[in-house]
């Protein structure tokens, strides 16, 4: 059963409050390893996943939430379907267009700051210097602009868009992914990857 936009919203960002009341509320199922959250996104969203990879569900992007909503269904929801299979990265360049379509159109203006959040994911997310570049560059922005009591949460996401950019400058690439994606690691990586706190 294919869902829609607003129960793939409802589900990833729950009961609407503020953005720290979400994320506190939400965390697990966003960032936490979780067999029991996989076997519900398998359950509720698999089908949906697999339309949206197909490009059937293009027409949601007609929309700042819709697209917003196929953003989270294409960057999040294979780590869930896909864990630990290179088949998780299989839908990364669409998720990352959407969210380049969005963000020039300045569409992401459109959405809360939390959810705005993921619609930068899939830039963090590129093995790409510009990419990294502008993750940073908007997640400051995001920071920023948040107000003064949820200003450590948005640093946070911040800090994490930093990380990231860090090991594509030192590698130019993601070494955790090496492995899943069938790519040989240099000895440079393999030594990073014994490092706690190398693979996100």
């Amino acid at each position: 059963m294919i869902a829609t936009p607003d129960a793939v919203l409802d589900f990833w960002f729950g009961a609407q409050g503020s953005a720290a009341e979400i994320a506190a509320r939400q965390r697990t199922l966003w960032f936490a390893k979780s067999a029991a959250n996989d076997q519900i996104v398998v359950a509720r969203f698999a089908e949906t996943l697999v339309a949206a990879g197909k490009g059937e569900l293009d027409s949601w992007a007609a929309t700042p939430r819709g697209r917003l909503a196929l953003i989270v269904v294409l960057d999040q929801f294979p780590h869930h379907v896909h864990r630990d299979h290179g088949q998780s990265f299989a839908y990364d360049a669409l998720s990352l267009a959407l969210a380049m379509e969005m963000i020039q159109h300045g569409e992401d203006a459109h959405v809360t700051p939390i959810e705005r959040v993921f619609v930068y994911l899939p830039l963090e997310h590129a093995e790409s210097m510009k990419m990294q570049d502008l993750s940073v560059a908007l997640y400051e922005k995001l920071a920023h602009e948040a107000a003064a009591a949820e200003r450590g949460l948005f640093d946070g996401f911040l800090d994490y868009a930093r990380k990231h950019r860090d090991v594509v400058v030192r590698f130019g690439r993601f070494p955790h992914r090496n492995e899943l994606l069938g790519r040989p690691g240099t000895p440079e990586e393999i030594e990073f990857l014994k490092q706690p706190g190398s693979r996100f």
